[in-house]
């Protein structure tokens, strides 16, 4: 049975289309048929991270609105053969995204064989961010370590709890997991930004994981590439967690905690 996962989130900036690429990413890595769609009708920006703009002919709404087929819509990825590009549409309004399409969209994708279908969602609460998410299983709420982030994000939860199709029909709730990025443990321990502990007694669902700040993230972006594929870089890293843990596997965090300079490193320029 096919999940459906909205990554989404109350502020823009947050790190939703790198979360949304690397996370399908991620579950392809592990053999399974995945595709990630861009909801961001209008600025369509998944495609850059996934590095294949040049490839897009047809997109999402050319879909819903029967001028292309799915299969004529869907880019595979260059690197993951299960892996699979639904683009958003750079003209048109996102009032083209309807139920009705959407839905129809969802379940060939499933009749497919896609075991997960990842939602990149636009930030707030408009129309493309509201179909992401209404027919979402699982939710992962990105935010950074800063109070407004945080307190956008918890309006969020408060849509997700009372506006998405399981919601109506008194199903069990989406599954919610918190996903902090942009963290940096020095700036947590300087009183910077929010701790681990702020964030989750203000918004108090389960945590997933943490990506630290890194330039990597903006480097693979540059480059088109996810940065779940950067061997050895803490965001890497950290993604390979969250898809981790959201299988079922349990592993520590990392990258949480500061460890203060000895002298002697700051003395030679270690921070």
């Amino acid at each position: 049975m096919a999940r459906i996962i909205v990554v989404t989130s109350g502020k823009g900036g947050v790190g939703k289309t790198t979360t949304s690429a690397s996370f399908a990413s991620g579950l392809a890595l592990r053999g399974h048929k995945t595709v990630v769609i861009d909801f961001d009708v209008g600025l369509r920006n998944l495609d850059l991270i996934m590095g294949c703009e040049r490839r897009v002919v047809y997109d999402f709404v050319n879909v819903i609105q029967e001028e292309a087929s799915l299969n004529q819509a869907l880019i595979r990825d260059k690197k993951l053969e299960n892996l699979y590009i639904l683009p958003a549409s750079q003209t048109r309004d996102k009032d083209a995204l309807t139920k009705e399409g959407v839905k129809k969209v969802l379940d060939d994708l499933k009749d497919m064989g896609f075991e997960y279908i990842v939602c990149d969602s636009p930030a707030g609460i408009e129309t493309g961010a509201l179909m992401a998410s209404y027919f979402a299983d699982d939710a992962l709420v990105v935010t950074n370590p800063e109070v407004s982030s945080v307190r956008d994000s918890d309006r969020i939860l408060g849509i997700l709890s009372a506006k998405s199709q399981r919601a109506e029909k008194g199903d069990t709730p989406i599954k919610e997991y918190l996903l902090i990025t942009r963290y940096s443990a020095k700036r947590v321990a300087d009183g910077e930004m929010l701790s681990l502990q702020d964030i989750e007694d203000i918004l108090r669902i389960k945590l997933i994981g943490v990506v630290p700040e890194s330039e990597d993230v903006l480097h693979a972006s540059n480059q088109g590439t996810p940065v779940i594929h950067l061997e050895d870089s803490p965001a890497a890293l950290a993604y390979d967690d969250i898809i981790a843990r959201y299988l079922g596997e349990e592993r520590p965090l990392r990258f949480v905690d500061y460890e203060k300079p000895g002298f002697l490193k700051r003395l030679f320029g270690g921070k």
